[in-house]
């Protein structure tokens, strides 16, 4: 008689998994009702839930890569795998990485199921469980590829809505919805764009009011939202540049989501050769189109997603959940990867937090009250940022010439803030530039040369002298001390180009 396990025992060692592995046996193999299911989602390499069917003494298994459809108009892709030991059918816990599907496996659904076909094309059954529930018929295509079909639309108010427990906030960790939950909702379009959400520039909240709020590092880099579908990637910035192109390592994080569609907000990063996140190693990133270009410095300045957000999640939108409810759903995704991430962040203890973002030479925090809701495109007090040194974001209305060893390019950039008369000028910065930023800056300067100053006042005769004035499209960052009573920058310094910004959505950092 052939041995039903002998492909499993040959991927698995029980020294190195703690996966049942029975021994191999003469005995027959133990025998049950034929009438088990189990669902496991399981975060390998790719999310996936696995289905298992017992049937002569071991678990036929199909591994579903969007779990199961949702309604009769949908066909999802199941891929047969090996059978599995009977006693698969209650494992939890972590398979180590290196090993066969190595990953969290949790049980999604469980119970009985009956039997209405079974042939080596067909396997039709009737799911009895607190999830999943129906007529499922698997269908044999090619090799070990399967369809598995819905017969029947969900019903509204089948026992699995009444058993299924609500997702708690607090508490123990539900498995979150796959396809194919009849407890969902009707499910949504992803949509083509949300603007991410703003913080206003403050202090940490009151003690009274600390454990209100979630914290998280002020990763200094480039906004991003992030949109996976069918495993494809696509990232928009914050002024709604598609940028895909410039960051192809991103890209593979669709694979991480094994086909389940999401939209994610977060922020790109790069590190100086010190290993610190700094905006100003981010600079060479982004402003770059050309393949050879981009792939040349994929290797120099690798880039890493910090993921902190989760606006729409496998056909339905989240933006309405509280922020903590929100982070709950991202971090049971796991992301976690080789150019992306999902850094923690912890309820309370805004002071530790500071202080703990000061230590690892970070710009800030980030205060977010754990009940807000996500406001696309909104600056919101329900989100508060609270930096360690003052920046400012400015427009570039002009430059002076150099002297000395800058002569030929920039000495200065005469700079601005949209104010209500129009653009009011703040100062100049002549520190904080490389060469090739300074070359940089030239060549994308000259073709904006005009020959009026854009400024709605007068500048100082001295900051005009030699000046050259350009149309207001440029928007960069500084770091600098603090404002002038005349409202003037003093001892700025320039971090860099803010391609991600348009002219309009600068203001004044009080």
């Amino acid at each position: 008689m052939a041995d039903k396990l002998a492909t499993y025992r040959s991927k698995r060692s029980a020294s190195r998994t703690p996966e049942p592995v029975p021994a191999p046996a003469p005995a027959p193999l133990p025998r049950g009702d034929d009438d088990t299911f189990v669902i496991q989602e399981h975060h390998a390499r790719r999310l996936h839930w696995d289905f298992r069917l017992e049937r002569d003494g071991v678990l036929v298994s199909w591994a579903l890569p969007k779990g199961l459809p949702p309604d009769p108009n949908q066909n999802h892709l199941a891929v047969h795998t090996e059978d599995h030991p009977l006693d698969y059918a209650t494992f939890e816990g972590e398979i180590p990485k290196g090993e066969y599907g190595g990953g969290q496996v949790e049980i999604w659904d469980h119970g009985t199921y009956e039997c209405e076909k079974w042939t080596d094309r067909e396997v039709k059954v009737v799911l009895h469980g607190r999830r999943a529930s129906g007529r499922y018929v698997l269908i044999h295509t090619r090799g070990d590829n399967w369809l598995i079909h819905r017969m029947e639309p969900p019903s509204a108010d089948g026992p699995e809505r009444e058993r299924e427990p609500e997702r708690q906030v607090k508490g123990q960790r539900n498995p979150r919805p796959a396809p194919g939950s009849t407890r969902e909702p009707k499910r949504e379009p992803m949509p083509e764009l949300i603007r991410p959400m703003l913080a206003t520039l403050g202090e940490l909240p009151p003690p009274s009011e600390d454990d209100e709020f979630g914290y998280e590092m002020k990763w200094d880099g480039l906004r991003a939202v992030v949109y996976v579908a069918d495993g494809r990637v696509r990232v928009v910035s914050r002024n709604d540049r598609d940028v895909t192109v410039a960051y192809p390592e991103i890209c593979d994080l669709g694979g991480a989501l094994g086909d389940v569609p999401a939209v994610l907000d977060g922020e790109i990063v790069a590190c100086d050769p010190a290993g610190r996140i700094s905006f100003m190693a981010l600079q060479p990133r982004m402003h770059v189109r050309d393949p050879a270009e981009i792939r040349r410095l994929r290797e120099e300045v690798p880039v890493t997603y910090k993921v902190f957000d989760l606006l729409y999640l496998d056909g339905h939108m989240t933006i309405g959940l509280p922020y903590v409810q929100r982070r709950e759903l991202l971090e049971s995704l796991r992301l976690e990867g080789p150019h992306w991430d999902t850094p923690p962040y912890r309820k309370g203890g805004g002071a530790q937090a500071l202080a703990a973002s000061e230590e690892q030479q970070l710009e800030g925090i980030v205060a977010k009250r754990l009940d807000s809701v996500y406001e696309p495109g909104r600056r919101s007090s329900a989100w508060i940022k609270v930096k360690h040194t003052r920046t400012q974001e400015v427009i570039v209305g002009g430059w002076t010439p150099g002297k000395g060893r800058r002569e030929g390019t920039i000495g200065a950039l005469l700079l601005g803030i949209p104010g209500p008369e129009g653009l009011e000028y703040v100062g100049q910065v002549g520190t904080g530039f490389t060469r090739e930023t300074l070359d940089d800056l030239y060549r994308r300067l000259r073709p904006l040369e005009r020959k009026t100053p854009p400024f709605a006042h007068s500048l100082p005769t001295r900051d005009a002298k030699d000046a050259h004035w350009v149309t207001p499209k440029l928007v960069g960052e500084v770091e600098f001390g603090e404002w002038t009573r005349d409202g003037r920058l003093r001892q700025p310094s320039w971090r860099g180009l803010r391609p991600d910004k348009t002219p309009d959505e600068v203001v004044r950092e009080s």
